[in-house]
This record gives C-alpha cells, sequence and structure tokens, in this order.
C-alpha cells in the first residue's frame, strides 16, 4: 500500500502547488488535498500550508469544523509540515487584522515587520518581505543535503516570534531577525515556501516524504 499524505484543504493556500511538489518528490505516495478529517487522521504525513489574512484563515478552520483536526495530526507523532500562514497560525496569538487567536499549538506570537526596516548597508526595506533570503539553520533532518544559509522564497508582512527558543530550526534576517523556520517533536514549520524555492525547496519536501518523525 502507498504512503498517504494528506495536504489540509481549508480554502485558503497554495494547495495545488504544494501538493504538485510533493507529487514530484515522492512519485509513490498518493498526495490528497483534503478537508475530511477522518483522511487526515489515517494520513501518514500531513502538510498543513496557507497563504492570506490569517482572520480568514482561523475562520475557515473553524467554519469547517478542522481546529481539533489540526491539534491531533501536530499531537499524533506522524510527520507534519506547516508553510507560511500554516506556520503563523499553530502561534498563540496574531496581531493582524487588529488581532486574531490562534490555534495556540506552538508558544508564542506573530508580529508586523515595523515601518523603517533597513538592511546591512541602510538601505530602505520594503514590506512585505517578498523574494529569496537565506536561512541559517538549526541541527534538524529536514536540512539533510540543504547548505546551511541556502536561500528559500518568502512572501509575508508578519513573522512569528516563539516562545520557546529550543523550538527554533532556521532564521532570517530581514532588518532583524526572525524565525524562519520551527520545530518540535514530528512537527517541522517554515515561514518560506519550499514548493517555490526550486531545488533546496523541493529537497526539503523530499527530507519530510522519507522523515520518521525523530529528531
Amino acid at each position: 500500500m502507498s504512503e498517504r499524505i494528506a495536504v489540509i484543504d481549508y480554502g485558503m493556500g497554495n494547495l495545488h502547488s504544494v501538493a504538485k511538489a510533493l507529487a514530484c518528490v515522492a512519485p509513490g505516495a498518493e498526495v490528497l488535498v483534503t478537508d475530511d478529517a477522518v483522511c487526515i487522521a489515517s494520513a501518514d504525513r500531513v502538510v498543513f500550508p496557507g497563504v492570506g489574512a490569517i482572520r480568514d484563515c482561523i475562520g475557515e478552520i473553524h467554519r469547517r469544523a478542522l481546529a481539533p483536526v489540526i491539534r491531533d495530526a501536530a499531537a499524533s507523532g506522524r510527520p507534519m509540515l506547516a508553510i507560511c500562514v500554516g506556520l503563523q497560525a499553530l502561534m498563540g496569538h496574531s496581531e493582524e487584522n487588529g488581532g486574531v487567536d490562534c490555534l495556540g499549538i506552538l508558544p508564542g506570537r506573530v508580529s508586523r515587520f515595523p515601518a523603517g526596516l533597513q538592511d546591512e548597508d541602510n538601505n530602505a526595506l520594503k514590506v512585505p518581505h517578498m523574494g529569496w533570503s537565506r536561512v541559517r539553520q538549526e541541527p534538524h533532518p529536514l536540512w539533510s543535503g540543504i547548505p546551511d544559509g541556502e536561500r528559500f522564497y518568502f512572501v509575508h508582512s508578519y513573522y512569528v516570534r516563539p516562545d520557546a527558543r529550543d523550538q527554533l530550526a532556521g532564521s532570517c534576517e530581514y532588518g532583524l531577525e526572525f524565525a524562519a523556520a520551527l520545530a518540535r517533536d514530528a512537527l517541522f514549520a517554515v515561514q518560506f515556501h519550499p514548493e517555490k524555492s526550486h531545488t533546496p525547496g523541493l529537497l526539503l519536501l523530499r527530507n519530510f516524504c522519507s522523515w520518521n518523525g525523530q529528531c
């Protein structure tokens, strides 16, 4: 029987791009874009993508009764990958849209990049942070074969501020240092888009598809 990868469908996100990238790196797996709780609960791996405003994302998650499913997946010991707003939705609270309570799976908050950011040459930096930026890694199996400082593709105006420093798996600099990846047990979450990050992004997805959930 082929391995099943469930891509959580809550109406927000680059779902089919993510699914296509997963199918490319794991051709023997069954990749399903689904909001079916039973299917997600029985999958071997779970991917939680997201784009858009956090209020809409959290609203759709609750409307489709997916919050318990996502919490259970994050605690199940099965490999789980969260992407972009999927990462932000895991936190306790976001200041986007006037303040939104998120899922509270990982301790921390989501803040907007402040005005007046500058790079190391004192050039003004625009918000949203959009484009390729280097990620400094902390040891984790999902970085296997990816050089430290490799560039990944970001599109975001908000960044996560984790409470638990030991959950930091990668960091990035954009006028300030922010968390580019968090990890806890079998959960790995990234602010960048691996499905848009060409070779290093596909390698990270390939690593996820072969990861046993152990660090």
